[in-house]
């Protein structure tokens, strides 16, 4: 039984009628039922003899961020919780869009909800439409603010609107989550350049080629035509950063406790907004170690499962989305390994079997995607 069927469990008669349900009394009992599991994961990364004081840090920001979560939200998340597994149902029909292309902009998207209703459409994933640099800006996976709606797109006024409208018709809303890295102008970025030795330490930046040039002998490049190597140095703040992806998304710095409550803090003010499916991004690879790929580390599992126990203590009816294209055998690990099995994501994607699907299409020959499927190994409970 993994946290989510806990809670539910333990939650049963206040879940039967949900008029009389207190979400406070709830997010207590969350928080307890969970509370040696994020420790646990907390010291795993951050030694205690190191990081006490940045755990009592953690604990007081937990119902921090609760109290900020909406209340009619707070009152979603029971209705999720006495579902259970709605994410798993075979009614829902998903599709990706840009909504620029789609109808111009949120106003213009959510006008055409009852044609994809029609469509029998029902769970959306929008293309980025955060703020994000002017120019280079990789689609958008370069943020420049986590939940600032850019002017394009429209305003946080009509996300809230669309959201709104689309838990009335039983539709279900995904975004992203660029959970490795930001732009080169986020606000940590800005302040990095312009000296703050604490903002420099949410990023990986060093002051000479020592370190970078120990990292590039294992790290691989992830576009070495248009942005080889893993480091660019950066004149203004006179440091080298690592920047795996390209030149203007700088990586964040996971080993320092403080990126973690900073980016749970706007993973929850992005839940606020009405999202229902959170996709990480990129988050294979999210930790970082000298020696290695820097790829699928036991780390980044930990990490990513203790963002899982702090969502599922403050917005329990949020589920996150594993953007992993690794192959079927190490999909399996995001779902949790271990004492984690089944509290990391809830859902992930099968990169390989999206592609042997369409050979199999092109070839009218199967035996590569049986094949593929046959390697799944079984996922755990409401994966």
């Amino acid at each position: 039984m993994n946290q989510a069927a806990l809670h539910k469990y333990l939650s049963t008669e206040q879940l039967t009628d949900l008029t009389k349900a207190d979400p406070s009394t709830l997010f207590r009992q969350r928080l307890s039922t969970n509370l040696t599991l994020i420790q646990d994961l907390f010291f795993t990364l951050y030694p205690q003899t190191a990081h006490e004081q940045a755990f009592h840090k953690l604990l007081d920001l937990l119902p921090e961020l609760f109290s900020s979560r909406p209340e009619a939200l707070q009152y979603l998340d029971l209705e999720k919780l006495k579902t259970g597994d709605w994410y798993l149902s075979e009614q829902m029909v998903g599709m990706q869009l840009y909504v620029d292309h789609f109808n111009k902009d949120l106003k213009g998207l959510q006008n055409k909800l009852p044609y994809l209703q029609d469509l029998g459409v029902n769970f959306l994933h929008l293309m980025p439409i955060t703020t994000r640099p002017k120019g280079e800006s990789d689609g958008g996976y370069a943020v420049n603010g986590y939940t600032d709606i850019d002017a394009k797109y429209g305003t946080r006024k009509d996300l809230a609107s669309l959201t709104k409208k689309m838990r009335k018709e039983g539709m279900y809303l995904m975004l992203d989550f660029v959970v490795n890295h930001t732009s080169n102008e986020y606000p940590w970025a800005v302040k990095a350049r312009k000296g703050s030795k604490k903002h420099q330490e949410y990023y990986y930046t060093y002051a000479d080629r020592v370190v970078p040039d120990e990292f590039e002998k294992s790290l691989p490049e992830v576009f070495p035509q248009t942005s080889p190597g893993n480091y660019t140095y950066d004149e203004e703040m006179e440091r080298w950063v690592m920047t795996v992806f390209n030149h203007f998304q700088w990586d964040l710095n996971y080993t320092n406790p403080e990126v973690f409550m900073a980016m749970l803090k706007n993973l929850v003010e992005l839940a606020n907004l009405g999202v229902d499916i959170v996709r990480f991004d990129a988050l294979a690879f999210l930790w970082k170690k000298l020696g290695t790929i820097s790829q699928n580390l036991p780390e980044a599992h930990r990490l990513i499962s203790l963002f899982r126990m702090c969502l599922q203590v403050i917005a329990p009816g949020v589920i996150l989305l594993a953007e992993a294209i690794v192959p079927p055998r190490e999909i399996m690990k995001y779902f949790g390994e271990g004492l984690y099995r089944g509290n990391e994501c809830e859902i992930a994607y099968n990169a390989t079997f999206m592609a042997l699907l369409w050979n199999s299409i092109a070839t009218r020959e199967t035996v590569m995607m049986r094949k593929s499927l046959e390697d799944i190994a079984d996922k755990p409970e409401a994966s």
